[in-house]
């Protein structure tokens, strides 16, 4: 892993924003009237999806993706101009929030400026045309890094985008491209900014077999971890789903968390997320609310940082177009925002980075227990995943305790606690 992650990567809250969908006018100037409101949700780096200009042939939908990209180095006109986002980014930093922004490398659009300047840089089909190795992505085509000359220019555009205060890079299918680059690229920013944050959109374990087995790049986390400070929970989150639509139980789900604890580096640090612009909305998932409020308190208290996605904070319930303008919905459905303020605070205040951590999964009451255990304090998070009611073990001492989530007594008697359908979170000393 990268030797210089810090821990306290895990304390993070990140909040994704789509620019052309996040407000009614679609703009980085429409994006500064909401930055109290994301700092207060406990923000900590705001998450930038492409801002760039996007290609117009092969385009998917009337606006296209903001993954199918004409140009890395400027921004698209619909949203402002550079002037306006380096503004925006003055106005994060104001309160004292980082900014992260996607960095796209494995492919753009057929008609990019790299696909007309330098089309040798691109993979070509076996009869010599542009193409990608994905089929379904057919607004794209891929790039190979077998040139020297397009590493030169990939590292040179990620150097200006720090000068210009971009603090991190969410970097899209990294696993597609040689760990060499992204080792080098790294060390060349470091020679601007030491702490800029790089966060790789690992992919799930079936996609990493797949295109293995079409010999290409495909690096599992282990691997990514080598250049990066965080990756996704996608290793995890066939399992999640499998628990969700009932065919496994809670304990298969836990124990495959369980691996991440002694497969990656000490200190390797996970993004946790319920959703995020590539899957429906998790209200889709999980409709009833307080299931939903445990499953967020739990994915928040696990080792690793959090994801707000736009929306999110409002349980909205439509999941934005990435190919059309299709403005969040803030209205239809139900603020949450407190209660991600207070997870938050809980998080960075109450969970130790250092210790013992474990998970236990309780199948009889979909019952998940967590704890942090260190010299002096253990910290101890129960999550009632399905409404369940009865009394669950818990090794504390009998006594009256105060929930770190919701401020509100609870009481252990003759070491049984009685599970509620609100999360529970205790700091409990260790003498």
């Amino acid at each position: 892993m990268a030797k210089q992650t810090s821990i306290n990567l895990r304390k993070s809250v990140i909040y994704s924003i789509f620019v052309r969908n996040f407000t009614e006018e679609g703009t980085f100037k429409a994006v500064v009237s909401e930055l109290d409101r994301i700092k207060d949700l406990g923000t900590d780096i705001v998450w930038f999806l492409p801002i760039y200009p996007i290609g117009e042939k092969s385009r998917k939908g009337e606006d296209g993706s903001p993954y199918a990209i004409k140009d890395y180095r400027s921004v698209d006109p619909h949203y402002g101009t550079m002037e306006d986002f380096e503004e925006l980014i003055e106005e994060i930093h104001k309160r004292g929030m980082k900014v992260m922004i996607d960095i796209v490398y494995n492919h753009t659009s057929p008609d990019s400026i790299l696909a007309n300047e330098h089309p040798d840089w691109f993979y070509k089909t076996a009869e010599g045309h542009f193409g990608n190795r994905v089929g379904d992505w057919s607004d794209i085509v891929d790039l190979d890094y077998k040139h020297p000359d397009l590493w030169n220019y990939q590292i040179e555009t990620l150097e200006q985008w720090v000068k210009r205060g971009v603090d991190g890079f969410r970097c899209d299918v990294a696993p597609l491209v040689p760990i060499e680059f992204w080792l080098q690229a790294r060390e060349a920013v470091e020679e601007i900014n030491s702490e800029v944050i790089w966060l790789s959109e690992s992919v799930h374990p079936g996609f990493i077999r797949e295109l293995r087995s079409k010999d290409m790049i495909a690096l599992s986390d282990s691997e990514i971890y080598q250049a990066f400070d965080m990756t996704y929970d996608y290793d995890v989150h066939d399992h999640f789903e499998l628990y969700i639509e009932g065919k496994i139980d809670i304990e298969a789900y836990i124990e495959r968390l369980k691996v991440q604890d002694y497969t990656y580096p000490w200190n390797y640090v996970k993004m946790r997320n319920l959703e995020n612009h590539d899957h429906l909305r998790i209200r889709h998932r999980i409709p009833k609310d307080s299931e939903l409020m445990q499953w967020t308190a739990f994915t928040f208290m696990q080792k690793g940082s959090s994801l707000i996605y736009n929306g999110q904070e409002v349980l909205a319930e439509m999941t934005p177009s990435l190919f059309d303008r299709d403005p969040i919905d803030w209205e239809s459905g139900h603020d949450i925002s407190e209660f991600l303020a207070k997870l938050a605070h809980v998080q960075k205040e109450f969970v130790p980075l250092d210790g013992l951590y474990s998970l236990e999964a309780d199948n009889k009451t979909n019952t998940v227990t967590l704890n942090y255990k260190n010299a002096q304090q253990t910290f101890y998070g129960v999550f009632n995943l399905k409404d369940s009611e009865g009394l669950i073990d818990f090794p504390v001492a009998d006594g009256e305790y105060t929930n770190l989530i919701t401020d509100e007594k609870v009481t252990i008697t003759d070491g049984k606690l009685d599970i509620a359908n609100t999360p529970l979170a205790l700091l409990v000393n260790n003498y």
